[in-house]
């Protein structure tokens, strides 16, 4: 309650606090030629009695002089009240009001926020950054808004599946299927494999937010980069006879490539890329994975010559349970995460994952690691 009766006191002061400036904008806010008509007065009559205590100055000198200073004072201070101070005032109090109202659609284009000598308008320039500001924040929100809703959806579909599918398989054994023994065997084991690939969903749930949140950091070494991709080849060997796959490296470095990342990390990169290329590659195809040698880095490119993937695909291919052909990769296995997790982790490298493909010739995914130069052993 005490913390409470504080947050309401400090709403109302803050509250206080406005209403008392929009109340003085508004007190401000006279007419400028009102303004203009007292100065132009003032300053006429101040010059006309000077020019009286000249003895040879006439009444009607008097006159002119009176009319002329009148009316130059009268359009200087005219224009310089409403242009320099009456309509920056003006500007800072319907800004004002629009932020009362939590309307921040004002800001101009950056190039009109140029600093001023001015002070009122200084003032009206940093209202106006502080709107942009808020904007900015509110578009962000509604974004993460729309992105949270959707990873809810997609979450609560991809976890669904696996759970309902163990559980049907689980509550017919409990029926009576159990006392059949071929049918409790085949039952257990798609039971099994449906609860594998819960485990496997949220193990990359669990990864991705430990990455994001950077409660994983990237421990890197310096290694060769060759010898990975072979250990990655071997490890995939299977998978990739089963559909007729050639694993190809290309790679003209004899003395080894030495790179410095997370040895780890980048072989779960490999590995998420290259089964995904074995995937969707062609039956019997290649997948080609070469290392070329820059300056500072070493460009790895991992490319299969299976039928490519559409342009309005491309821009989405990182998201998270994002899939080109739901019903196939359903068939294909995976939790739709890998390719989110590939994204993280080379981003932790500072670096940038690309993809290019063109329909009916294939997809090629790249990206760049720091890269060591070899030292020799005395």
């Amino acid at each position: 309650m005490i913390i409470k009766s504080k947050t309401l006191l400090e709403g109302k002061k803050n509250k206080s606090i406005y209403e008392s400036l929009m109340n003085a904008i508004k007190r401000s806010l006279v007419s400028s030629r009102a303004v203009a008509i007292i100065l132009s007065l003032l300053v006429s009559s101040v010059t006309s009695a000077f020019l009286s205590l000249i003895p040879s100055v006439n009444s009607v000198a008097l006159s002119v002089c009176f009319l002329v200073s009148f009316s130059s004072s009268f359009i200087l201070i005219y224009i310089a009240f409403e242009f320099l101070i009456f309509k920056e005032i003006n500007n800072v109090y319907s800004k004002l009001s629009k932020i009362k109202k939590k309307d921040f659609k004002f800001v101009p284009p950056s190039s009109d926020l140029l600093p001023s000598a001015n002070p009122i308008r200084r003032v009206n320039q940093e209202i106006t950054a502080y709107a942009g500001q808020k904007q900015k924040e509110i578009d962000e929100l509604r974004r993460m808004e729309v992105f949270r809703r959707e990873f809810i959806a997609d979450v609560s579909h991809e976890l669904k599946t696996p759970i309902f599918s163990a559980q049907g398989f689980i509550l017919t054994l409990i029926d009576g299927a159990v006392d059949d023994e071929n049918v409790r065997d085949a039952f257990l084991g798609k039971a099994a494999r449906s609860l594998k690939a819960l485990a496997a969903l949220v193990e990359d749930l669990l990864t991705l937010s430990q990455i994001e949140s950077g409660d994983i950091t990237m421990r890197l070494e310096e290694y060769e980069m060759q010898d990975q991709v072979l250990e990655v080849f071997e490890q995939l060997e299977n998978k990739a006879e089963r559909r007729g796959v050639t694993l190809k490296l290309v790679s003209q470095y004899e003395e080894g490539v030495y790179v410095y990342a997370d040895y780890n990390r980048i072989r779960q990169v490999l590995i998420n890329l290259i089964i995904n290329a074995i995937k969707y590659g062609k039956e019997n195809g290649t997948v080609t994975v070469t290392l070329t040698q820059t300056t500072k880095n070493l460009k790895i490119s991992i490319k299969d010559d299976g039928n490519g993937i559409e342009p309005e695909h491309l821009v989405r291919i990182f998201e998270r349970f994002y899939r080109i052909e739901k019903s196939r990769s359903k068939q294909e296995g995976g939790t739709g995460l890998g390719l989110a997790i590939v994204k993280h982790i080379i981003e932790k490298h500072d670096s940038k994952i690309s993809v290019k493909s063109k329909m009916g010739e294939g997809t090629q995914f790249t990206f760049k690691l720091q890269r060591t130069e070899v030292v020799e052993e005395e």
